[in-house]
């Protein structure tokens, strides 16, 4: 998956803003928390980093091209970057990011996630 085609699949979730920082890195939103970033390595191969459930995150963080996200998982937060993206597929990460949406979501007010579309009223 390339950095386009992240976004528009970021954007397809229901209630997600964009934004661009940290570095010019593609920052997806639910309610106004992160739940996706796109970017944010040094490297020419994309980088995608979203939060995990705590059995996501273990599993993850011991498979290739996988590790802790850096800063936000020294800091106890459950979140993986992939970085490698030559062993896993597309819809592996769709998976991941929808889950991510989903977890951050469910962080959300009730009153904010009917609001936002998220649960039926």
């Amino acid at each position: 998956m390339n950095y386009e085609e992240f976004n528009k699949f970021c954007k397809s979730l229901t209630a997600t803003t964009y934004v661009t920082q940290w570095g010019n890195s593609h920052v997806w939103k639910v309610g106004g928390k992160v739940f996706a970033i796109g970017g944010w390595e040094n490297s020419n191969q994309p980088a995608f980093t979203f939060k995990t459930s705590k059995l996501n995150f273990e599993i993850l963080s011991d498979q290739s091209g996988f590790r802790p996200a850096p800063y936000m998982a020294s800091r106890g937060m459950k979140w993986i970057q992939q970085y490698d993206t030559s062993e896993s597929t597309d819809e592996d990460l769709k998976y991941y990011l929808q889950e991510s949406h989903r977890i951050v979501s469910s962080g959300i007010s009730k009153k904010k996630q009917k609001e936002l579309g998220l649960i039926q009223a």
